[in-house]
């Protein structure tokens, strides 16, 4: 008899052989048109985002999988960093500190 566990684990492991397939599909139809769209900036571009639409497709699959969670692209402009005031010293500064520590 088989359990649901077993089931879930079969079904698992499939999904993610399936993913592997998908990958190597993947990888190999790169290569065929690698050559093609190295003439067509067109269809570059086209495959790029065709190829990112994939890989999204089967990262949000093995997210699901195997429930951890990728670290995700993030787009954007980073803001400043925060510093604490007075934590900042220009190199004179840091020299000067650190001579008056060892007693120079």
């Amino acid at each position: 008899m088989i359990t649901r566990t077993h089931r879930e684990h079969e079904a698992r492991v499939a999904m993610i052989s399936s993913i592997a397939r998908s990958q190597e599909a993947l990888a190999g139809i790169l290569e065929n048109i690698a050559e093609v769209s190295a003439h067509s900036d067109l269809t570059a571009k086209r495959l790029a985002e065709n190829i990112r639409l994939l890989t999204g497709y089967q990262s949000v699959m093995t997210e699901m999988l195997t429930g951890i969670p990728r670290n995700r692209t993030k787009r954007g402009s980073p803001s400043s960093p925060w510093l604490a005031a007075g934590r900042i010293a220009s190199h004179g500064t840091a020299n000067q500190e650190q001579t008056t520590h060892l007693g120079g």
